[in-house]
């Protein structure tokens, strides 16, 4: 089955909104076994929805179009759609009442003529109930194919496509197996990687895929299986990781349906009966709302002081203002009194710091731009470690973020290791 996702709205074009409904949709197609073919965005103009419609029809069986549905003039899904199928607006009175209980229960304001005007629908279209909003779904079935209209609002549409698309889209087709494994790593570019797993890359099966997706300090290696038989699908992914496992295991930190880094990084912690704290000042404060985002973060996770000017060192991290002298603000040793200093304020098991220059210019010191130092203090030891990460402020910030999980994570996993033996 191919399906092709359409958005209409000058919002997106212009780039005031972001396009979130079209990744979401596109997941919960792939999860049943629909392949997503093109996604588009069109503004709110009628030609262009009209031949938009017509070329998705050419390419896709099911086509999901989202936005354009609520009560004003500019919104103009609805008469396109009429024209497209040569339909015609009909009142529904089962969506009417829903609007008009929506406004009795939920809203202050008067409902208007506009709002009823929300329950006129294509007289061809089954109506999707949407529970959160006036705007319905609707579903239309033509030549073989699917098209559906949805809301633009995300937590209306996706309320939509769990409840009303995808039971009706399993129900109607019979589709293939898609399945998805992704492996999270950290540590090791792209192209290292690439050269390390080289064979067994040549050695994957032809119905299986491998795509790689970096990020700042990290890359997701994700393996794709499409076919019929689900048991055997499964098994060839488990041993092509197994394998990976021992070619890279030491770089493999989880797969992405497990829980994130952060996560991970939380139950270490509380297995070791251990605390945190972190002291940033080029991260600006990333770290801090990484460790605090977990629920019962409060157990291990005591606090952080975003030190961004050097004056905030000296005088709420108590660094040693001849040590800033001495060595600069961006130094190892900076970021090693950082780090002693914010576990003793916080009285924590461990602490991360950061100290950088992310650009676009150098600040108060004379390192260069993209030079950071993370700091790590343990119940034992204090250390740093000097990183060069580029020279664009964005991709400096991110990658010593993704830098400070990877060596926390690595000594929790050693404490735990010692532990075991």
């Amino acid at each position: 089955m191919k399906a092709e996702i359409i958005t209409i709205g000058d919002e997106i074009l212009i780039g005031q909104i972001v396009d979130t409904n079209s990744a979401f949709i596109a997941k919960e197609l792939n999860k049943i076994g629909v392949s997503v073919k093109q996604i588009s965005t069109v503004e709110d103009e009628r030609s262009h929805i009209l031949e938009a419609l017509s070329e998705a029809k050419n390419r896709a069986d099911i086509i999901i179009i989202t936005g354009g549905l609520g009560p004003t003039k500019d919104d103009i899904t609805k008469d396109c759609l009429c024209e497209f199928f040569e339909d015609k607006l009909v009142n529904n009175d089962e969506v009417l009442k829903h609007i008009e209980f929506l406004f009795e229960k939920y809203i202050e304001t008067p409902i208007s003529d506009l709002n009823r005007k929300q329950a006129m629908l294509p007289s061809k279209a089954a109506a999707l109930k949407n529970q959160f909003g006036t705007a319905p779904g609707m579903w239309f079935e033509s030549e073989n194919k699917v098209y559906v209209s949805l809301p633009g609002v995300p937590f209306e549409m996706k309320a939509l496509i769990e409840g009303e698309v995808i039971p009706r889209l399993q129900q109607n087709f019979k589709r293939p197996v898609i399945l998805h494994k992704t492996v999270l790593t950290y540590g090791m570019g792209e192209s290292a990687i690439a050269e390390k797993i080289e064979d067994w890359e040549d050695s994957l099966p032809a119905y299986i895929k491998l795509a790689y997706l970096p990020n700042l300090g990290r890359v997701r290696l994700r393996l794709t299986a499409k076919g019929d038989n689900v048991e055997h699908l499964k098994n060839s992914i488990e041993s092509l990781v197994s394998k990976l496992h021992s070619i890279i295991g030491d770089i493999i930190v989880g797969y992405e349906d497990d829980e994130p880094v952060e996560i991970q990084i939380s139950r270490l912690l509380l297995k070791n009966r251990a605390t945190i704290a972190t002291a940033e000042s080029c991260t600006g404060g990333k770290l801090a709302a990484l460790f605090a985002t977990p629920p019962g973060a409060s157990n291990y996770y005591k606090g952080s002081v975003v030190s961004y000017a050097t004056s905030a060192k000296e005088d709420v991290l108590k660094i040693d203002k001849k040590l800033i002298e001495e060595h600069s603000v961006v130094s190892e040793e900076v970021a090693m009194a950082m780090a002693k200093n914010v576990k003793d304020l916080f009285k924590t098991d461990y602490a991360i710091s950061t100290t950088g220059n992310a650009g676009p210019t150098k600040g108060d010191s004379d390192a260069e731009i993209g030079t950071v130092f993370i700091g790590i203090a343990t119940p034992k030891q204090v250390y740093a470690k000097k990183f060069n990460l580029g020279n664009h402020r964005d991709k400096v910030i991110g990658k010593a973020v993704s830098k400070s999980i990877e060596m926390i994570r690595a000594e929790l996993f050693q404490q735990v290791k010692a532990q075991n033996l």
